[in-house]
């Protein structure tokens, strides 16, 4: 028990160290799972270890935070910690994400170097042993493309608050030059940079494999203060923005317990039925994408709305019944 409080401590004081603006007492309740009164022992806990613990006045509250670090000594990390990130790292290199894959092994090399070297001996043993007992499945998929000086031009642009300039392959009019302002990147089945064309309109996807002769321009850009990219992904099941649609989905009794498992969507509803089923409800656009999906979950599924995904599924059946029936 004295070990685990140790701990618990030692994670208060990480947090604190790793935050720049501090956290107040119901941030650090939140963080641990903890009372108010809890976090506030610990609080005075972390202090007599670390009394260079300051404490901000951002009224009506007050926040805590360890500015300068902590010391190497109770930064070393675990070797589950280290095969996370080298199987994070591995997921984004079979995905084609080599720009992504590399910024992991680069931090995976910075953590290993700034860690003692008699952590380092401990650790290789059993970071070792877990490296050889865990390995990713490939599954099929597409690779998304990621292009690294793609990748590094948008966030430049987004950094800096600037806009962008690039002839765009895809289109109604391949070839066009366009000039946008990003929101943001989403990484998926493909990758897309999230941007506005026209000022006051709403952003658009456009593929990054399809961006060519990117440049960040002199240009002030700055997306509107009340867009969210997790609201925008959310909105759609995948990556296709079209009309938002409310879905309900049966999930018949021999799914129900895939499905109870299963996320259809960030914001979905699930409910037991009475018959050992499951009714699955969300919202949200992106209704091709979706019938490629239900299409993997065969008899097990049942469209109830919208109108539009169960034509949108009958018409993908139809397509695939034509191309796979003979004559």
């Amino acid at each position: 028990m004295r070990h685990e409080k140790a701990g618990r401590l030692l994670e208060l004081a990480r947090l604190l160290a790793s935050t720049a603006e501090g956290l107040t007492l119901d941030e650090m309740g939140e963080r641990l799972g903890v009372g108010r009164r809890t976090a506030e022992r610990m609080r005075d806990a972390v202090r007599e270890v670390f009394p260079q613990l300051e404490e901000v006045e951002d009224p009506p509250t007050r926040r805590f935070r360890i500015p300068a670090g902590l010391d190497g000594l109770f930064q070393a990390p675990t070797a589950g910690e280290l095969a996370a990130l080298a199987a994070a790292a591995e997921t984004f290199s079979q995905q084609g994400a080599q720009a992504r894959a590399g910024a992991l092994r680069s931090l995976e090399q910075k953590v290993l170097s700034a860690t003692r070297a008699a952590a380092r001996r401990r650790l290789a043993p059993d970071l070792e042993a877990l490296l050889q007992a865990e390995t990713l499945a490939v599954q099929a998929g597409p690779r998304p493309f990621e292009e690294e000086s793609v990748l590094a031009a948008v966030r430049e642009a987004i950094i800096s608050l600037r806009g962008l300039r690039f002839r765009y392959a895809g289109g109604a009019t391949p070839g066009r030059v366009r000039e946008v302002t990003p929101f943001g990147v989403l990484f998926g089945r493909s990758n897309y940079l999230v941007a506005a064309e026209d000022a006051g309109v709403g952003p658009r996807n456009w593929r990054l494999d399809r961006i060519q002769d990117i440049e960040v321009l002199e240009r002030a850009a700055t997306r509107p203060e009340d867009f969210s990219l997790q609201a925008y992904a959310d909105e759609s099941f995948g990556i296709y923005q079209d009309d938002t649609e409310d879905v309900v989905l049966a999930i018949t009794p021999a799914g129900a317990e895939d499905a109870l498992r299963w996320r259809f969507h960030a914001n979905q509803s699930v409910e037991p039925q009475p018959d050992g089923g499951v009714l699955v409800r969300f919202r949200a656009s992106g209704m091709r994408e979706l019938a490629w999906h239900l299409f993997t979950w065969g008899d097990k599924v049942r469209i109830v709305g919208p109108p539009a995904l169960q034509a949108m599924m009958a018409a993908e059946l139809e397509v695939a019944r034509r191309a796979h029936v003979r004559n």
